[in-house]
């Protein structure tokens, strides 16, 4: 295929150069008429710009702003992490650069620091934002479009938005395929629970409460019968969760059905084999280390993925690509439901 310069452009469109130039780099003024012709000649020799090269040539620093929970070792933020990494490694031989701000996700109040932070800094080009607090999230992004800044949602989508693209599950789906798992698995007789996993005083996650809508709504549309009982233990009250658990148990011989709504499934699968209890089918989320583990001890029964580390490469290429190329990404991206049981769970990866 031919190469086509400007001045070939130019000769094609009856105009000179520097009109050539102004069109296709989008800067100054030109007429209508002109870029018409231009626009024209463009679209018959399918002419695309090397926008990398010119990305390159301008040493343009394209600085992103990652918001990401703390987390510890083997924990399922540390996967979104190592998506971006993956992807701030690749694209930093054309000037992007990766700046993370973290937050305490069972705390609105860490996560308000962080924004406000973040509201006096003009040195960001792009964002990556998680959801977890849907109205703290969507007041910030309202000031980002105040100044056209493009950013990322990730982990639950947030609608009326102007995001440029949203990587994750459909929260709401996801919680309704769990619905379906767990009550396929109960007798008429038996009880089922949901466990709340949240900071006291806190309320839950975004991506929480759209699967508990999911869960809940399975329930109605099937017109199950089973008694569905809630319970809350506390990210900050470890010895007082296992007061909670036992004295629920206790008092509910008859449930044999239990679901958490985020990636701390592991924590309920302990309690269970510390207590002896055998008989109960226990659905999580994530495919973390400590979850992985206990699922293939056969005390969780299933475990629901979101591949996490696509998620964060994802978003960190949309960004470059809109940044750097000009280019537009599919705004919303939904990842698999992946579901896992001991049977299939070593033939699982989220690599990208």
């Amino acid at each position: 295929m031919k190469k086509y310069r400007i001045k070939d452009i130019a000769a094609l469109s009856g105009v000179s150069t520097g009109t050539v130039d102004r069109i296709i780099h989008k800067r100054g003024k030109v007429s209508e008429e002109a870029r018409k012709k231009v626009e024209k000649v463009l679209k018959e020799i399918d002419y695309h710009p090397n926008l990398i090269a010119r990305s390159l040539a301008s040493k343009k620093v394209f600085r992103l702003a990652v918001l990401i929970p703390s987390f510890l070792p083997g924990e399922y933020w540390e996967d979104v992490k190592t998506g971006i990494n993956q992807a701030g490694n690749e694209f930093s031989i054309y000037n992007v650069v990766i700046e993370y701000h973290s937050f305490d996700q069972y705390d609105v109040h860490s996560y308000n620091r962080v924004l406000n932070k973040l509201k006096i800094n003009p040195d960001y080009q792009g964002y990556i934002l998680p959801t977890l607090f849907q109205e703290e999230t969507i007041d910030f992004t309202r000031e980002l479009d105040k100044h056209t800044l493009p950013y990322v949602l990730i982990d639950a989508y947030i609608e009326n938005t102007n995001l440029l693209a949203y990587y994750g599950t459909h929260s709401y789906d996801s919680g309704f395929i769990a619905g379906k798992l767990m009550y396929e698995g109960l007798t008429d007789r038996d009880e089922a629970v949901m466990f709340m996993y949240q900071k006291q005083g806190m309320k839950p996650s975004t991506q929480v409460i759209n699967r508990q809508e999911g869960f809940k709504n399975y329930l109605s549309a099937q017109s199950v019968k089973h008694k569905l009982h809630a319970v809350t233990i506390y990210s900050d009250n470890e010895e007082g969760n296992k007061q909670i658990l036992s004295d629920f148990f206790k008092a509910h011989p008859q449930v044999k059905g239990g679901i958490i709504f985020n990636s701390r499934v592991h924590l309920i699968a302990s309690y269970l084999k510390d207590m002896s209890m055998n008989d109960l089918m226990l659905i999580g989320y994530d495919a973390t280390e400590a979850n992985i583990a206990e699922l293939n001890e056969g005390v969780v029964g299933y475990i629901i993925t979101q591949r996490p580390e696509v998620q964060g490469y994802n978003s960190v290429k949309a960004l470059f690509r809109f940044l750097a190329l000009e280019e537009k990404n599919e705004k919303l991206n939904f990842m698999p439901i992946d579901i896992l049981i001991k049977e299939n769970v070593k033939y699982y990866n989220n690599y990208i």
